[in-house]
């Protein structure tokens, strides 16, 4: 072969997985290979969502495999099939990052717009989308007011000198047993659009980040991301948040704050993208919440991973008459008559994923000086609490 007629092009394998959200209960993600080359490489990272035209192919397994029992070579004639792309798009931001957004978001109407509009008018459209928030939980109305805060996220800017401040909300539920936390973390895992739920006793610090493996048939090795970079535009619920190991929670404080994962393993070093909102519930020290100890001696979590958090929430199971009974009422209620009419809350839930995604889309808030003052005001008084 004379090497100075060979023409050399970009070429790129990329896997293909099925969203998160769409792969039923108990089986494993279904995955697909897609090779590209010349100019279509390097269109996408791991965690970004995708539309791709190509041709099906089937390509036949690699020959030569050492038997371990052996010297023999054993020849694999498992057929696979790939995708040979001519054409790839992915949705951008208006700063011209990859979105994720764009693909998952609903099909969103003109008539759901004039109905968002009217909404938005509304004086006290922000406890109506409160309520809404998980109608069949009693009580907790804070915890659903930042729930819906988090669901509708913020604003990301990006600094003159190129600094990026996060837009997403962090909201960390730490409390008694059977006070609901959990649910609070299925209802929002149901109405975000993107969303990945894991629990904190069976994800590893590679699970929630990025991990590196070989492929098996070419030898190569291949960047796989996880939750945090699986649900780049959405919500990660993570239950059982204290069972995690302290070294698994070290390896997520730059997604939660820097919004950015950083990978130098087996020579691939890159940084992904992870803007996502974290949701997670935990329990006390001791299992319960005790009265008569400080609040600091039973939060088994580090300063470092509890400043990641903008609302933290100490939920407690009172004991009260009035309120046991209350209780009591509301959830035979449930299993009675279902209470369709009382627990469907004042917008529907395919109603309220549109207009967190419409909101998230098109809707650019500002801060106003009364809010800079009292926000100012507010920092200025617990930080000299704290000092106290």
């Amino acid at each position: 072969m004379n090497t100075d007629k060979c023409e050399y092009i970009d070429q790129q394998i990329i896997k293909l997985q099925e969203a998160p959200e769409l792969i039923p209960t108990g089986e494993m993600p279904r995955s697909l290979l897609l090779t590209v080359d010349r100019d279509l490489t390097d269109k996408c990272t791991p965690g970004n969502r995708i539309k791709v035209m190509g041709i099906l192919s089937i390509t036949k397994g690699s020959k030569g495999n050492a038997d371990s029992n052996s010297n023999k070579q054993v020849k694999n004639h498992v057929q696979r099939s790939y995708i040979k792309v001519l054409g790839i798009q992915s949705c951008m931001n208006q700063d011209g990052s990859a979105s994720s957004m764009g693909f998952a978001m609903p099909n969103i109407t003109e008539d759901d717009q004039e109905r968002f509009e009217d909404m938005k008018k509304q004086p006290d459209i922000y406890e109506k989308i409160a309520k809404s928030i998980a109608p069949s939980i009693f009580g907790h109305p804070d915890i659903k007011k930042a729930v819906a805060c988090l669901l509708f996220g913020g604003c990301a800017k990006r600094l003159p000198d190129g600094m990026r401040l996060r837009g997403d909300i962090n909201v960390l539920l730490l409390g008694d047993p059977s006070v609901a936390k959990s649910q609070f973390l299925k209802f929002v895992d149901r109405v975000a659009p993107i969303s990945v739920y894991t629990s904190g006793k069976g994800s590893s610090a590679a699970g929630l980040t990025a991990s590196v493996i070989r492929d098996p048939s070419s030898g190569d090795f291949q960047l796989e991301g996880g939750a945090m970079v699986l649900a780049d535009g959405g919500v990660v619920c993570i239950d059982e948040f204290d069972k995690m190991r302290p070294q698994d929670r070290v390896a997520i404080h730059e997604a939660m704050e820097q919004q950015t994962i950083s990978i130098a393993k087996a020579g691939i070093t890159t940084i992904l993208n992870s803007r996502s909102s974290v949701l997670a519930a935990a329990n006390p020290l001791f299992g319960r919440y005790d009265d008569l100890k400080h609040a600091a001696e039973q939060i088994d979590f580090q300063s470092s991973i509890l400043s990641r958090f903008d609302s933290i929430f100490i939920v407690r199971d009172i004991r009260e008459d009035g309120v046991d009974k209350a209780i009591a009422s509301h959830v035979l209620g449930l299993h009675m008559h279902h209470q369709k009419e009382e627990n469907a809350g004042d917008i529907p839930i395919d109603i309220l994923r549109k207009y967190a995604c419409y909101a998230k889309m098109k809707c650019q808030p500002k801060l106003s000086e009364e809010a800079c003052h009292m926000l100012q005001n507010m920092y200025v008084t617990d930080r000299a609490q704290s000092k106290d």
